[in-house]
């Protein structure tokens, strides 16, 4: 069960979603055989069997999960046929049929169907291994030639409400944009923050659609669809925005979740996502997934504090590696006469990585309107703090413009 989470719990249910990989076998064992399978490794993965009838339902979610699959057909059984066939069709996961004495029209079949090979039954751990490195080589010549992943997801964490991430982030999304755009990409900004957020209206947007109706979509969800629950900002951002009623947060799965963004990612290609001040299985999910991670803080110690809360979970949840980067928000020159450089230093146990100027008369003004502030002052300190955090995003991305 998912359960919300404040930044100082250490609780590591999420995790299941980053579980190794296993290979699942989908088998009837009618002969008692499942005892060659506990504690079993094939090709350096887990053995996992799901002992089931040959034609009960499987799961896709589930098979998705997998490195591969072994699913038991029966010849004389056609809605095993049917199941096998509806799996290859609708999961990427290799999937290796397995039969009883199959007959050769059955092979052709399975073949025909998807199947990466099809094994006899009882199950040789010797022809599995040899099946999977044979899965292994066809993918491995399939990726040689493949383009290299282009789609990259930026999250944007808060030390708590009223640090102004959602102003920024969307100041900074619609210029991020409009260079992406010159550049012949695209980029979506997708708010999770599902009780509180409002970017599409700081953005001066009215979707008529909401992250809700991707939810609601369920297994019908593609990226079609994603883009038509998205918005069009005059920059080129495309907006896809929060629930006009509030959700609860612990309702949702990590699953829900990362489709969602999955879809979005192959649709637009950068992927912003504004996450809730509160912590829950899926927002740490989405952030392991995270090509960059900007927490921002505002300048008072006790943002500074629930942010060093926020940094500790993140090392405490194995996400140490994440290029996490501190966005100081709202920085006035007179906060160094309170406040010493050492002073954040030592309350963050780093150092921040940007500064955005306060400048709230321009950016209520911006906001207001739904307009970037450059076109309510064209030059200004808050200006130069989002022309600096649009070009390091995009380095940090290693986007070329």
């Amino acid at each position: 069960m998912m359960t919300a989470m404040t930044p100082n719990e250490t609780a590591r249910i999420w995790r299941s979603h980053r579980r190794e990989a296993a290979i699942q076998l989908y088998l009837s064992c009618p002969n008692g055989e499942q005892s060659a399978f506990v504690g079993v490794r094939v090709a350096d993965l887990p053995l996992d069997l799901r002992i089931s009838p040959v034609d009960a339902w499987i799961d896709v979610e589930d098979l998705n999960r997998a490195a591969a699959a072994v699913v038991e057909v029966q010849a004389d059984t056609p809605g095993s046929v049917e199941r096998f066939q509806m799996l290859a069709g609708k999961s990427a996961t290799p999937l290796i049929a397995a039969a009883y004495d199959p007959p050769l029209a059955l092979v052709r079949t399975l073949l025909r169907h998807g199947a990466r090979d099809v094994l006899p039954l009882p199950l040789d751990l010797n022809d599995l291994h040899a099946a999977l490195d044979a899965v292994n080589r066809d993918n491995a010549a399939a990726g040689a030639g493949a383009p290299e992943r282009t789609s990259k997801l930026v999250s944007v964490i808060k030390s708590a409400g009223g640090a102004g991430a959602t102003s920024l982030l969307g100041q900074v999304a619609v210029q991020f944009a409009e260079n992406e755009a010159a550049a012949g990409r695209e980029v979506c900004l997708v708010d999770l923050d599902l009780q509180f957020g409002d970017a599409a209206f700081q953005l001066g947007l009215h979707p008529k659609l909401s992250v809700a109706d991707l939810l609601d979509a369920a297994g019908r969800l593609d990226g079609a669809l994603a883009r038509s629950a998205a918005v069009m900002h005059p920059s080129g951002l495309n907006v896809i925005a929060s629930p006009p009623q509030m959700m609860p947060l612990e309702s949702l799965s990590s699953e829900q979740l990362i489709e969602i963004v999955d879809r979005c990612e192959g649709e637009f290609g950068t992927v912003l996502i504004d996450l809730p001040a509160n912590w829950t299985n899926w927002s740490l999910s989405l952030l392991a997934r995270s090509d960059l991670v900007l927490l921002v803080v505002d300048a008072s110690l006790p943002s500074l504090h629930r942010a060093r809360r926020q940094l500790d979970l993140i090392a405490a949840q194995d996400l140490g590696e994440l290029d996490v980067r501190v966005v100081l928000n709202r920085f006035e020159r007179s906060l160094f006469k309170k406040l010493r450089r050492s002073d954040i230093h030592e309350a963050l146990g780093r150092d921040i990585s940007y500064v955005v100027a306060n400048d709230p008369a321009v950016m209520r003004a911006a906001t207001d309107q739904g307009i970037p502030v450059r076109e309510v002052k064209r030059k200004s300190a808050i200006g130069k703090g989002i022309d600096a955090l649009d070009t390091a995003i995009a380095a940090a991305l290693k986007l070329d413009r």
